[in-house]
């Protein structure tokens, strides 16, 4: 395995979401596709959520989402936006904190930061501390 090899690092991601979910006692269904825009599904008490998962390191005490999808092949970089009504909930994993973070993806416009270090001045307003994410809304 190629050490910090991107595909490596969603798997892992993957990984301790269906790990963290299954602690919240919620069972986890996985598609037999990589082509769909979720990476599993998760099913408790007759509902099921789509959920796309990203593995993303914390810069300066925050997590950046950007809600696009990036990829390059034989004809340069393409950048397309996500599909939103496609996904129910986004999981990020960190791994400076070892958690998943969840939230809906309907409730931010291009991208959302999470902090996981409370703001050196100390700001509260407009901000999205991490720690409330920690469970499956």
């Amino acid at each position: 395995m190629r050490k910090h090899h991107t595909k490596n690092k969603g798997d892992l991601g993957v990984s301790k979401a269906q790990v963290d979910l299954a602690e919240q006692g919620i069972a986890v269904l996985l598609p037999l596709t990589e082509h769909q825009d979720f990476d599993l599904v998760a099913y408790k008490n007759g509902s099921f959520k789509r959920i796309q998962v990203k593995y993303r390191s914390a810069t300066n005490g925050k997590l950046e989402v950007h809600f696009r999808s990036t990829w390059s092949d034989k004809n340069g970089l393409h950048v397309a936006s996500v599909n939103k009504p496609e996904i129910d909930l986004y999981c990020i994993y960190c791994p400076e904190t070892d958690e998943c973070y969840y939230f809906e993806p309907s409730l931010f416009n291009r991208s959302v930061s999470l902090r996981v270090d409370t703001p050196k001045n100390n700001q509260s307003k407009g901000i999205h501390l991490a720690s409330d994410y920690c469970r499956v809304p």
